[in-house]
Order: C-alpha cells, then sequence, then structure tokens
C-alpha cells in the first residue's frame, strides 16, 4: 500500500526542481527505506522511487517531494533524517519561554527580598516618658505593685481572688467571700512572686478579711483615700485578676453613692450575708476583681471591689444570672473597710453597731418595721439597749436614718452599719399614724 506522500503529481516539473544524474536506489521488498549512497547530500530525487516496484518511477515529470515545500533542508549522513516538525520548536520554545519565566520570577523575587529589607515605614520615635499620674497609666503604675492575686483551696475547692497590702508588715486586705473556709492562701505580687499567707481575721457581715505574708521585703503598700469625698462622676481604676487574669487594670466613674446592697446568703442561715452601703461603679468587674482596690484620681483607695450585678435570670428554671460584667459594681468605702480592718489585725474580729432591736424581714411596707416579738421568747426591743433608751417600741416603722428614707429592714441594717460604734443617729418613726424623730446613739456586738 502506497502513502498519500508517494502519490503522483500531474503536470511539468517545477523549473527549481531537477533529478540527480543518478537513479534513485529503489526500495526493497520487504517495504524497508531504500539504501542510499554514503557519499553525497540527499536531494528530493531520492524520495522518487515507486512504491514497492524497485525500479524508479517513469511517470513524466517529478514525482512530489512533500519535504520540497518546508522552508529547510533535510541533511542524510548514513541514513534517513526526517525534518523536525513544527512542533517541536513549539515545544523548545515553550521550554525556553518557562524557563525564562522562572528564571525571571525568581530574580523578581530575590529583588522584592532585597527590597523589603530596605524598607522602613514612617513611625513614632520611642517614647519613655511616664504618663502624668491622674491618667489611667499612672495611677495603673503607682499601684500595681501594691496590688496582688490570691489563690486559695479548702474543703470547697479553689478559687481567685485579689487583695491590696495595707503596710509594710505584710497585712493585705481582701473579701471574707475570698478566702472564707480556706486551708491554702498563696498571695502572688505583681512581679509573679508568689508566697503563702495566713489568715489573720475575716467578718462575714462586712465581707472583709485580712491575711498576712511573711518574709517579703519592699512592700508597697497603697495609701488609703477618704470614701466621704467621692462624688457621682469621679474617675476611678479598678485593678485586679478577673478570671485568674491577673494585673488587669478598668476604668470608669462612681455610677451612684450609697448604694445599699446585700450579698452572699449562701449558707440558707443569713450567716454569711453582708449589708454594704456601697460605691457604685460602671468600671468593669468580674469574678476575680472581689478584694480589689477602687482607686480615684490620686491613686488613693476609695473602695473595695465586693460585688457585681449579674443580667437577671431567664424564663427557664435552670437558667443563672450571667456572670460577667454589666457595667454595675459595688465597692465597700474604703472608711468602713479601713476601721473594719484595724480591729482584725488588732483582735482578729469586727464588731457592727447595732441599735438593739429585731427587725420584721418579712414586713413589705415601706420602711422597716421593729418586730411585735423578739427571738428565742426575748422582747423584740432589748432593754437597756441604744434602742429601749432612745424610746424605740416594738411595732415602730423605721422610715428615715438621717433624713435618708429606708425601704425595708435591710436598707435600716446596711445604713446602721455604714456609722461606728458610738456614733449618734436620728431616726423617724412612723408609730399609730403619727411620725416621731428619736436620737439614738448606736451600741456594739461582735461580728461573725
Amino acid at each position: 500500500m502506497s502513502d498519500s506522500r508517494d502519490s503522483q503529481r500531474s503536470g511539468p516539473a517545477p523549473s527549481w526542481w531537477s533529478r540527480p544524474a543518478d537513479p534513485a536506489p529503489s526500495a526493497p521488498a520487504d517495504g524497508t527505506a531504500p539504501q542510499v549512497p554514503d557519499s553525497g547530500t540527499a536531494s528530493g530525487a531520492d524520495f522518487a522511487a515507486g512504491p514497492g516496484t524497485g525500479e524508479p518511477d517513469t511517470a513524466p515529470g517529478p514525482r512530489y517531494d512533500p519535504w520540497a515545500d518546508r522552508p529547510f533542508h533535510v541533511v542524510d549522513h548514513g541514513g534517513e533524517r526526517r525534518a523536525p516538525g513544527i512542533w517541536r520548536l513549539v515545544v523548545l520554545g515553550s521550554v525556553i519561554a518557562l524557563l525564562a519565566g522562572g528564571v525571571g520570577g525568581y530574580l523578581g523575587i530575590l529583588a522584592e527580598r532585597r527590597a523589603d529589607t530596605r524598607l522602613e515605614l514612617p513611625q513614632a520615635a520611642a517614647d519613655h516618658k511616664d504618663r502624668a499620674p491622674e491618667s489611667v497609666a499612672g495611677i495603673a503604675a503607682t499601684a500595681l505593685p501594691g496590688v496582688v492575686t490570691l489563690h486559695v483551696s479548702g474543703s470547697g475547692g479553689g478559687g481567685t481572688g485579689t487583695g491590696f497590702v495595707l503596710d509594710e508588715q505584710g497585712h493585705i486586705l481582701t473579701n471574707n467571700h475570698v478566702v472564707a473556709d480556706a486551708k491554702n492562701i498563696t498571695v502572688t505580687f505583681s512581679t509573679g512572686e508568689s508566697v503563702a499567707a495566713e489568715l489573720v481575721g475575716r467578718d462575714g457581715g462586712y465581707d472583709l478579711a485580712v491575711v498576712k505574708v511573711t518574709g517579703v521585703r519592699g512592700l508597697r503598700p497603697l495609701a488609703l483615700g477618704n470614701s466621704e469625698n467621692v462624688r457621682v462622676g469621679d474617675p476611678v481604676v479598678a485593678i485586679g485578676a478577673p478570671f485568674d487574669l491577673s494585673n488587669t487594670v478598668t476604668a470608669g466613674i462612681i455610677s451612684a453613692t450609697g448604694r445599699p446592697i446585700t450579698a452572699g446568703g449562701d449558707k440558707g442561715d443569713g450567716s454569711d450575708v453582708s449589708y454594704v452601703d456601697a460605691l457604685q461603679t460602671d468600671a468593669p468587674i468580674n469574678p476575680g476583681n472581689s478584694g480589689g482596690p477602687l482607686l480615684d484620681s490620686r491613686a488613693h483607695v476609695i473602695g473595695i471591689n465586693s460585688a457585681i450585678r449579674g443580667a437577671d435570670k431567664g424564663d427557664d428554671k435552670d437558667s443563672t444570672r450571667q456572670s460577667g460584667s454589666i457595667g454595675l459594681g459595688f465597692a465597700i468605702p474604703v472608711n468602713q473597710g479601713k476601721r473594719v480592718a484595724e480591729e482584725l489585725i488588732r483582735t482578729g474580729r469586727a464588731t457592727h453597731p447595732v441599735i438593739g432591736v429585731t427587725l420584721d424581714m418579712q414586713y413589705r411596707g415601706d420602711g422597716a418595721r421593729v418586730d411585735s416579738k423578739g427571738e428565742d421568747g426575748k422582747p423584740s426591743v432589748a432593754a437597756d439597749g441604744p434602742g429601749a433608751r432612745a424610746g424605740i417600741r416594738a411595732g415602730d416603722v423605721i422610715t428615715k436614718v438621717d433624713g435618708v428614707r429606708v425601704h425595708g429592714g435591710d436598707e435600716l441594717i446596711i445604713k446602721i452599719r455604714a456609722h461606728r460604734p458610738g456614733d449618734r443617729l436620728t431616726l423617724t418613726v412612723l408609730r399609730d399614724g403619727t411620725e416621731r424623730t428619736l436620737e439614738v446613739q448606736l451600741g456594739s456586738a461582735s461580728g461573725s
């Protein structure tokens, strides 16, 4: 069978084509390529033999040479060689292009990297100046060395709280609920150094406690301010270890003063309920901040962070309050904290101011009503007590303390405990529909 390339072309031979002097060798009978002489250069006539005939083509005119239309020549040095195809040139060009692109890209990357090493964006110079003392940063720098993180463990598990150094003897003030029932107390300073501490004294009614470390040098006691100087809108800074994140600083303002709150009561018998005439702040306070200082613009302690208000429970009976800050934090005024801390350091216990009456805590009217009957058969107004001497009687409803209205028994206790034993108060009493004003000098009772 002959190939289409071996078909004859009719018509006269082109003028630029000529047959060689010697006839082209015949093809072997087995169909293999014809033998080409070793000498000379192959021309278009080398492909003129007829297919499988063994004889030269005798048609009038030259045979069609398919390679004659190619823009290059084929040189045969001892055997048949085909001209390279266009696809080979394409492949070769593609390889060269890829190599060139790769080399160029690599050089570009090197150039970019070298350019990056020399790139320098505008930047402010380092500023090592101290911040203004009244700024948040200045207050934090002053107070942080005197703030500690407490880790406690006991029968009820472990917990984390905050405290601050009171004196160079190693006394540290914190909340009672931080160290209550603690068997082991570890104090960690802002430098990261940790030492063991021992409990000096605590009081559940004020939610305050004092612990002590020994053998620690360079203690930095915090300066105590005066909570009577605090006004709504004053800027404040809180420092503590919320969720065990030590040395956390938050800032806000005093959003209210004289806010009566109660906290605790987990034991069920009320022995652990604390009554606080609190400073309210919007500085973020979270679990772990308890016992930490609330500072004014001069880095003076004006309160001891003690409680937060969580979001209300949902409709689901199994739902619980949110534990994170919602902008309602409460601090024990430092004036109260100072008095209680001094008593705890001196005697291990704190005293509570009292008026010597038993209140009806189930009364839902406006004011605090003196119970008609006392506890354990005792009269509701203690004989020869401060209340009896002032003229208070069973069934009286106390509506104001020093002209400030109270709305229930809890608020009356809070307003009384905001004072010291021996202080004099003016009580407004409603008896048989008539208001009376009574003067009472507060007595003293030992706290829990």
